[in-house]
């Protein structure tokens, strides 16, 4: 069960609400320790300096690089005394109408729950907020540092938001090729068959039906290895570049066979269902059950013992599944009973 993670009030005018903060979501990534090969030992990690020394503790300190090898050293009380004081209050500084945020500036999404004796007060809030479209800017302090946030109601409750600053979105015009675009031009004949593609693909947004199937597939691996099964891993072929294309056959193609997918699933065709595998919930045949305990992160892989999963501590190597494990090194798992 979710547990709060801090504790304060909302405060804007006069009106204080006492809410507690929960994660909106859980991030589900696989993550490994390094090893020794020969022993499965965990390899440890170090602090040295350039010279190759090992460095304790109570010699590290912290050093802001302002050119070429060339620090300006800053004590802990230092910074210390530049921290924001701590607060158990969310301030609300403006109201503002949530279609003019861009959905680049939010960050990590936290649900806001009352205290009991304060329901009555946010659920005020969060109606009046729904039925104006508003949505509230604040700043809070939680583990030293200061956060700026959005506070919006989503679905009869309230869903804050930490959001990044201005000077943190990087500007379309500072990335390379992006200015070159307004240049390109597009005949009608062309838009029309885009649109038809558009709308060939269109449906309603169910989260359900999009699954990390990288990260499913490398679960299937590591529970086949703990239960001792032979397994051998191909690599998925990389798709061939074809190079230039004739882009209204291309769309033309690409109108014609989503059509085609369309019509046969209306009838029922089971051909349909693999043209449309992309859209399929699960990357492999799985058990229902044991999909569902994946999906949801309630089944581990492995024994603890194995420290798979989010094991703490030096040694650790990057992870498989979330951000940034993408299209490459996606591998298919075949199992074999070990004889």
């Amino acid at each position: 069960m979710p547990r709060a993670i801090w504790s304060g009030a909302i405060s804007f005018g006069l009106v204080s609400i006492p809410v507690k903060l929960f994660s909106a979501i859980t991030h589900k990534n696989v993550s490994f320790n390094q090893l020794d090969s020969a022993t499965n030992s965990r390899i440890r990690q170090k602090r040295v300096n350039a010279e190759g020394e090992e460095v304790p503790y109570d010699r590290i300190v912290k050093g802001y690089e302002v050119a070429k090898d060339s620090y300006v050293i800053v004590t802990d009380d230092e910074l210390a005394a530049l921290s924001p004081k701590a607060s158990r209050m969310i301030d609300i500084s403006d109201f503002v109408d949530g279609s003019e945020i861009d959905p680049v500036f939010y960050d990590s999404p936290y649900y806001l729950v009352p205290e009991e004796l304060a329901r009555k007060s946010y659920v005020l809030l969060c109606r009046a907020m729904e039925e104006s479209n508003r949505v509230a800017i604040a700043t809070f302090v939680m583990r030293t540092k200061q956060y700026l946030v959005a506070i919006r109601p989503v679905d009869g409750a309230l869903m804050m938001s930490t959001m990044v600053y201005a000077d943190e979105v990087v500007a379309p015009a500072d990335i390379p090729g992006l200015e070159e675009l307004a240049a390109v031009t597009a005949t009608e004949a062309e838009l029309a068959l885009a649109d038809q593609l558009i709308d060939s693909l269109s449906s309603d947004f169910e989260p359900e039906r999009y699954q990390d199937g990288y990260r499913l597939q490398v679960l299937d691996l590591l529970e086949a290895k703990a239960n001792g099964e032979v397994t051998s891993v191909e690599a998925v072929p990389a798709a061939a570049d074809e190079g230039v294309i004739d882009l209204l056959a291309a769309l033309e193609a690409s109108v014609n066979a989503a059509k085609e997918a369309r019509r046969n699933a209306g009838s029922g065709d089971p051909s349909a269902e693999a043209a449309d595998d992309g859209k399929a919930a699960a990357a492999k045949p799985r058990s229902r059950a044991k999909a569902k305990a994946v999906a949801a992160g309630d089944e581990a892989p492995v024994r603890a013992s194995k420290r798979v999963g989010t094991g703490d501590g030096a040694g650790k190597t990057g992870g498989a599944g979330g951000k940034g494990s993408g299209g490459k090194g996606k591998t298919a798992a075949k199992k074999t009973r070990a004889a």
